[in-house]
């Protein structure tokens, strides 16, 4: 028990186990068996903390360092990168991209042990959403159109006048649910709302739309827990950091959102239930369950499981890239924006166009690995594909059919065919059922589909066909089942989130800690060019302002000091304007995870501040060393030093004002009027004082070092009481 990671004693108790008799020799497999026989009971012996942190692996020949077939114990905690890809090889049983056998051996084990899966059941009632836009030219994004809104909007604030908005509807008095353990497609035309559905249903619609009606999970108001950590949505677009690998973006997305809290809330008592009742798990299931609880390390096992379901663990190596720096291709883009997402304990998901970039067999294995999680595992998915393979349309049990903000059909997608047939259209031969859905409701394509001939065709509008349905049997068992309160007696503990973040403020700090430091690395020769650009320009500073020239004796001589202590001052302060387009690229990124609550904005900005002090030191020891004594300052130290403290004030403001100002100015406009968002826009008022503390303090006292570091403040008497 003494060793750091259980290995050695475990071998001891192996070879006094056979000593003792324990196993045949005259039989190998016996052999292997009793081995394995006698590390689960020194696994049992264990204390219940301990225990979750070991596990049985099971080496072939060829994987095995002795060239033997053999059962080791490894701890968890320390798993290594081809070890955890071993667990992840182990539990997946095949050498496909499918985790149906993982998951199905993962339910086994927790129905065995008599352990509850968390549900999470999505209802949305009355769901109506409206903006009102201006038409015409007075739509165009021009800056006198920008000048009158602004104007217009102070205008109605202080209720002088109200300008002339037309009401546009996105979606129109719907009502629906999204139910565990069924795979829902949402499927409809362009324009006819499904992004705006996701978002609503995710707790990230736009404040600046109207939203009457209700979404509820498990019978609870989105205002009751925190509905950004409880749900993910996935967007349409890839924002990434380009300069990080694909493996690195999604462990750092797993140390975020806490990759280990998917099994780590139940992993305990399910070893101390089948303990109790003598079961013992599979040990590979049981090693990938222990491996994957496991939080806060820089890389997880639950980040291998992704990348091998999603295959991207062919370019787990490769930079992202975007378009200005070559990476992974768009459709591994696009995948590497989902695993991001998946990647935590999230089990409800809103995917919107996931297939973008895709190609029809990709995006089946995709759709397949998910609905093996949403069948298995009881996961919430609401899925919107656009132009779905017949194949890929066949992996859904329900499907939800919007147009032009109506609902037109809810239920199971083996009955839709059967709806429309009611209403007078058909299939047509070779043709895919998720075509034939989204144009026919279409004006231009409605025509090919009607197959009534008892009467002649004329348009069906889609508030008609919204209208049948709500009278159809389809359309009565739906509002049946929304008038029957959910049961908050069902409701696990763990299925709804109640906290802001997954793990604590002070691992998030570390998490975004070494991300920047990585990145600071990555742009190392940016740095050590900006280094040797200082140097030169202070070369250059000393052959205009030379020490031969100069002489501390009259006012035009102490003008000539001054000019090159502005001079050297507006060049750091400038200097670090190269690191504008860097942030000014990473908004995108820090504006997602801001606000799928991955880590807060003070999180972010004071790291970044932080890890570039030292550089900012650097800057202004380099810059003095070579302009200092060769311009004829006081070579005093008590002269000196104030000198390096006004250039490392200067640069490290610089440095601070644009985290703040990229941190403080979209809070500004849109997240303190969210109340969900008041931590962050707090922290980042706190990181504005503080700024401004800076640069009051630079103020008030660089006259007074001004005049020490020339050496006579007699010269200076004029300028300093000006």
């Amino acid at each position: 028990m003494a060793a750091s990671d259980g290995t050695e004693y475990f071998e001891l108790d192996v070879e006094a186990g056979i000593e003792g008799g324990f196993a045949r020799a005259s039989n190998a497999e016996s052999v292997k068996q009793d081995e394995e026989e006698l590390l689960w009971a020194a696994l049992a012996r264990l204390p219940s903390q301990k225990r979750t942190n070991f596990a049985l692996l099971r080496r072939t020949a060829s994987e095995s360092d002795s060239g033997e077939e053999r059962t080791e114990t490894v701890d968890v905690r320390k798993l290594d990168r081809p070890n955890r890809e071993l667990v992840v090889k182990r539990a997946l049983a095949t050498a496909d991209q499918d985790n149906y056998k993982l998951l199905s051996a993962i339910k086994e084990r927790l129905d065995r042990a008599g352990i509850e899966v968390p549900k999470v059941e999505v209802r949305f009632e009355n769901l109506d959403i409206s903006v009102n836009v201006q038409v015409g030219s007075r739509a165009l994004p021009t800056l006198v159109n920008n000048v009158r809104n602004h104007i217009e909007r102070i205008l109605t604030g202080l209720r002088i006048f109200r300008p002339k908005r037309h009401r546009f509807t996105i979606l129109n008095d719907i009502s629906g649910f999204v139910k565990p353990g069924r795979m829902t497609l949402l499927l409809g035309p362009p324009g006819s709302g499904k992004s705006t559905l996701l978002l609503a249903l995710a707790g990230k619609l736009d404040p600046g739309l109207k939203k009457t009606g209700n979404v509820t999970y498990n019978g609870e108001k989105l205002d009751d827990f925190c509905v950004r950590r409880t749900s993910a949505y996935i967007s349409q677009t890839d924002t990434h950091i380009a300069e990080l690998t694909v493996r690195e973006t999604l462990d750092f997305a797993a140390r975020f959102e806490g990759g280990g809290g998917g099994f780590a809330g139940y992993m305990e008592d399910l070893t101390r239930l089948e303990k109790e009742k003598n079961i013992r798990p599979s040990p590979e299931i049981d090693a990938f369950m222990k491996a994957s609880s496991v939080g806060g390390r820089k890389n997880s096992v639950s980040t291998d499981y992704v990348l091998k379901v999603l295959g991207l663990d062919v370019c787990s190596d490769t930079i992202v890239g975007n378009d200005m720096l070559r990476g992974v291709s768009g459709g591994q883009r696009k995948r590497v924006t989902t695993g991001e997402m998946i990647v935590g304990p999230r089990k409800t998901l809103f995917m919107d166009e996931i297939s973008t970039g895709l190609d029809s067999s990709t995006t089946f294995q995709i759709v397949k690995c998910v609905r093996n999680f949403v069948h298995q595992m009881e996961a919430t998915v609401l899925m919107a594909l656009l132009q779905p393979a017949p194949e890929t349309f066949d992996l859904f049990d329900d499907l939800v059919l919007l147009s032009e903000g109506y609902l037109v059909y809810q239920g199971p997608q083996e009955e839709v065919l059967d709806f429309f047939g009611s209403l007078g259209f058909r299939l047509p031969p070779r043709k895919g059922v998720a075509d034939f859905l989204q144009e026919v409701t279409s004006r231009k394509d409605q025509a090919q589909y009607w197959a009534d001939s008892s009467k002649p065709y004329t348009f069906v509008p889609v508030s008609e066909i919204a209208e049948a349905f709500k009278n159809s049997k389809y359309g009565m068992s739906l509002k049946s089942s929304l008038s029957v309160p959910y049961d908050k007696s069902k409701n696990h503990p763990s299925a709804l989130a109640k906290t802001k973040y997954s793990v604590s403020k002070g691992e998030l700090f570390n998490t975004c800690f070494s991300r920047e430091l990585l990145l600071i690395r990555r742009h190392r020769f940016l740095y050590i060019f900006r280094t040797c650009q200082v140097a030169f320009v202070g070369f250059v500073t000393c052959t205009v302002f030379s020490r031969t020239r100069i002489h501390p004796t009259d006012e035009i001589n102490g003008s000539l000091y001054l000019s090159c202590l502005f001079f050297a001052l507006v060049h750091m302060m400038f200097n670090g304007f190269s690191e504008l387009p860097l942030m000014i690229f990473r908004l995108p990124v820090f504006y997602k995870q801001r606000d799928n609550f991955f880590h807060p904005a003070w999180a972010w900005s004071i790291t970044s501040w932080i890890l570039r002090v030292p550089y900012s030191v650097i800057e202004a020891i380099v810059w003095s060393c070579v302009v200092y004594y060769t311009v004829g300052f006081a070579p005093g130290a008590g002269r000196h030093l104030p000198l390096e403290t006004l250039q490392l004030d200067t640069t490290s403001s610089n440095y601070m004002v644009y985290p703040v100002m990229v941190t403080a100015i979209k809070n500004v406009q849109t997240v303190i009027p969210n109340a969900t968002m008041e931590e962050s826009s707090a922290a980042d008022g706190g990181q504005t004082s503080s700024f401004a503390l800076t640069i009051n303090l630079f103020h008030a006292n660089t006259a007074q070092w001004i005049v020490e570091l020339a050496g006579d403040k007699d010269i200076f008497s004029v300028s300093t009481n000006g």
